[in-house]
C-alpha cells in the first residue's frame, strides 16, 4: 500500500507506520491559503492537523471541517476545493492517486464531527505590544493558557518578546486582518462575540492567587 510513485513526489510527503502525511491545503478567495498536513491512514481514514495561524490547535479535522475551518467559500466540495503540491503546483485530491484510499465507512462522523466534539467557551484574545502596537493572538483553551494571557493583560508593558508561543519581536509581522477575525468561535468562524465564545468570568479564567481586582471580584460574588 501506498507504494504510487506519485505519493513521493507530493511536497511534504512522510511515511509513518500506518500512515503517510502530504502538505494539503484549502484557499478561500477571501482570506487566502490555509495550509495543512495531510495524514492517509492505512484504514482509509483522513486527518487534517492545520497550520493556518501559529496557534491554531486544530489537530484532527476531517476533510470536511477542515474545508469549513479554511472558510472556503461556495458549496461544500472538499475533494476538489482541498488541494496537495505535486510538482510544485496545486493539484486537488479528486485528481490524485490519494482519493483511491479513502473510504467513508472509516470516515464516517461516528456521533459528532472533530469540531463539534469541542465546546470552546474562550474565544483567542489578541494583546498589543507596548513598544510596536502590532497585535499578537492568545489562545484560551486551557486553565493555563487562560493565566498567560490574564498575566499578560495586567502586565504594565507587554512587548512582542512576552509572547509565550514563539520567540518573536517587534519586527515580525502580525497576523493579517482577515485572520484576526478568526477567534474560534464554534457557532461561526467571524464571530465577534457571543454567548458561546465570551466568558464573563468562570473558574477557568479567574485565580484565587490574584490580587487584581477582576480576580478579587469574582471571588467574592462568586455563587458557590
Amino acid at each position: 500500500m501506498f507504494s504510487e510513485q506519485e505519493l513521493r513526489q507530493m511536497e511534504g510527503f512522510r511515511r509513518g507506520s500506518d500512515y503517510i502525511e502530504v502538505k494539503c491545503g484549502c484557499t478561500s478567495k477571501r482570506y487566502g491559503d490555509s495550509v495543512g498536513m495531510l495524514r492517509v491512514f492505512t484504514n482509509g481514514q483522513f486527518l487534517i492537523k492545520c497550520n493556518c495561524t501559529p496557534v491554531c490547535d486544530q489537530e484532527r479535522l476531517t476533510p470536511n471541517d477542515f474545508e469549513k475551518h479554511s472558510r472556503r467559500e461556495g458549496t461544500r466540495q472538499w475533494k476538489n476545493h482541498i488541494w496537495v503540491v505535486l510538482s510544485n503546483k496545486k493539484v486537488p485530491i479528486r485528481r490524485t492517486t490519494l482519493l483511491k484510499y479513502y473510504k467513508h465507512a472509516t470516515n464516517g462522523e461516528n456521533g459528532l464531527s472533530a469540531m463539534q466534539s469541542k465546546r470552546l467557551f474562550h474565544r483567542d484574545e489578541f494583546i498589543s505590544c507596548s513598544r510596536c502596537k502590532k497585535q499578537r493572538r492568545f489562545r484560551l483553551r486551557s486553565e493555563e493558557e487562560c493565566r498567560l494571557y490574564h498575566d499578560a493583560l495586567n502586565a504594565r508593558r507587554w512587548k512582542c518578546s512576552d509572547w509565550p508561543y514563539d520567540k518573536i519581536s517587534c519586527i515580525d509581522d502580525e497576523e493579517r486582518a482577515s485572520r484576526k477575525s478568526c477567534r474560534g468561535c464554534p457557532r461561526k468562524p467571524n464571530c465577534k462575540g457571543c454567548t458561546t465564545c465570551v466568558c464573563f468570568g468562570c473558574l477557568k479564567c479567574r485565580f484565587m492567587d490574584c490580587k487584581c481586582r477582576t480576580c478579587l471580584d469574582f471571588m467574592q460574588n462568586a455563587e458557590p
